[in-house]
């Protein structure tokens, strides 16, 4: 007899059995109560333990993809005719790009050193902030032509947690010319990234280069980095690798340089901002012309403007060397033909000096120690000391009081040329540059024919300034 269709459902086994009595149920209360995750079983384990494994393969791809290896299935060879014409032309397609955005790694572990910001092979000009655990006392930001380097310490803070570009705009001040335990370490890193851009087209590698695979759209090549210009040692760099796309354009490169280790240098292609020089590297390059005639006209009123005003506030910044960031306030006086400042050594131990400049003489003597124990800059006493001067050493200040003091004699005819348009304290200027006697001097104007700022180039290839405020009284 055959049973009926509900007799059939009631011996099927049940869907849910009840727990047994020494185990509770799981309820999803209970986990929401006790802040535990809900239990899983079954298939729901099985996905959230395929989605693990997921992850970890993903990690470990982005691992292999920061140094990046060939698969054993692509053995190198000798390059093609194609790969090492593109390979010749990186360091020109480099120089036409103009810019391109840096991010470098040196070093391993705690001597790491982080170099992120821009590079302008036009100019050339280096803007990165320097991190990493290796970066020590030097951590902050950084400005460097192949000549000059000028670091601007960061606050004692905590380090930042990852390397991040700089500020589009550079700080005006706090800038440093670089110690030379500092240029040691970071010289070859800018000197290698300065090498990466030529004006010319490289000779062809020698039988040394490889084809080594291909990655993220680019051929990775392995050759010697060339001489930054044609008769200059070749850099020191070795097991140099070269990521170059069908457009002979670098992404990547990876050397070994002596005592630093291995080095990773990306370039953004496409984070290319105008850089702006602070003044201590001579500003923005401008568009150098013949002055027009109100412009020169201007520069032949000056010294009748000077002579008039008679004397004006100053204050001084000169990068003379590593051990000489100077900084001083004091006046400037074209009708005594004088000059009286006190100045501050920036860097520990600090040192604080009255300086005198009178007809070509220049005399200093220490300021009183109540005085030179202070941490602010300070102006100079009044009345001038009488006692204690002696002839001061030649570090550049006596040449840059000198051509302050005479910016009050016209100018020969036909040595003036306006460098560029600028502004200071909300005034718009023209930057006008005078072929004088030895070194060019720079003269900041406004449309009156007022100076507001002059500079001079400095033998440690910086650019040494004083600014001028008019109608401050003094007793000089």
């Amino acid at each position: 007899m055959e049973s009926s269709p509900r007799s059939r459902r009631s011996r099927r086994t049940p869907r849910h059995r009840p727990a047994p009595d020494n185990q509770p149920t799981s309820t999803a209360s209970d986990d929401t109560q006790t802040g535990q995750l809900p239990r899983v079983a079954g298939r729901r384990r099985t996905v959230l333990r395929t989605l693990a494994a997921v992850a970890l393969l993903a990690a470990a791809a982005l691992v292999l993809g920061l140094s990046w290896v060939p698969d054993p299935d692509e053995p190198s060879r000798p390059p093609t005719a194609d790969e090492l014409t593109r390979l010749s032309a990186v360091r020109v397609t480099n120089y036409r790009d103009l810019r391109a955005g840096v991010n470098l790694t040196a070093g391993t572990g705690a001597a790491r050193i982080d170099l992120v910001g821009w590079i302008d092979w036009s100019r050339p000009l280096l803007y990165l902030d320097l991190g990493g655990p290796g970066a020590g006392t030097e951590r902050g930001l950084l400005q460097a032509t192949p000549g000059v380097m000028l670091l601007r310490p960061a606050p004692t803070t905590p380090a930042p947690p990852s390397p991040a570009p700089p500020p589009l705009v550079p700080p005006t001040n706090g800038w440093r010319l670089a110690a030379p335990s500092a240029t040691d370490r970071l010289q070859p890193l800018l000197d290698l990234l300065f090498a990466l851009a030529t004006d010319r087209s490289d000779p062809p590698a020698g039988e040394t280069a490889r084809w080594i695979g291909s990655a993220d759209d680019a051929d990775v090549l392995a050759a010697q980095l060339p001489p930054a210009q044609p008769g200059a040692p070749t850099p020191p760099a070795t097991e140099v690798r070269w990521w170059v796309d069908r457009e002979a354009r670098l992404h990547r490169l990876e050397a070994r340089l002596p005592n630093l280790g291995p080095v990773a240098v990306r370039l953004n292609r496409t984070d290319r901002p105008t850089l702006r020089p602070v003044e201590a590297l001579g500003g923005q390059p401008g568009t150098p012309r013949p002055l027009s005639t109100a412009e020169r006209r201007r520069l032949t009123l000056l010294p009748t403007q000077l002579r008039t005003a008679g004397e004006a506030r100053a204050t001084l910044t000169a990068l003379i060397d590593s051990e000489a960031n100077l900084h001083g306030t004091g006046w400037v006086n074209w009708s005594r033909r004088s000059a009286y400042l006190a100045v501050d050594d920036l860097d520990p131990p600090r040192r604080r000096i009255l300086l005198r400049h009178e007809r070509g003489r220049t005399t200093q003597t220490e300021l009183p120690a109540t005085v030179n124990a202070g941490v602010d800059p300070v102006e100079p006493p009044l009345p001038v000391p009488t006692a204690g001067w002696k002839p001061a050493p030649d570090t550049g200040l006596a040449a840059l009081l000198d051509a302050a003091l005479r910016a009050a004699t016209t100018p020969e005819e036909g040595t003036a040329r306006r460098i560029r348009g600028d502004r200071l304290n909300d005034t718009d200027l023209d930057v006008v540059e005078v072929a004088a006697i030895g070194e060019p001097i720079r003269y900041w104007l406004d449309r009156s024919g007022l100076l507001h700022r002059l500079q001079l180039p400095t033998a440690a290839g910086t650019w040494a300034q004083v600014d001028l405020t008019f109608g401050d009284s003094a007793a000089n």
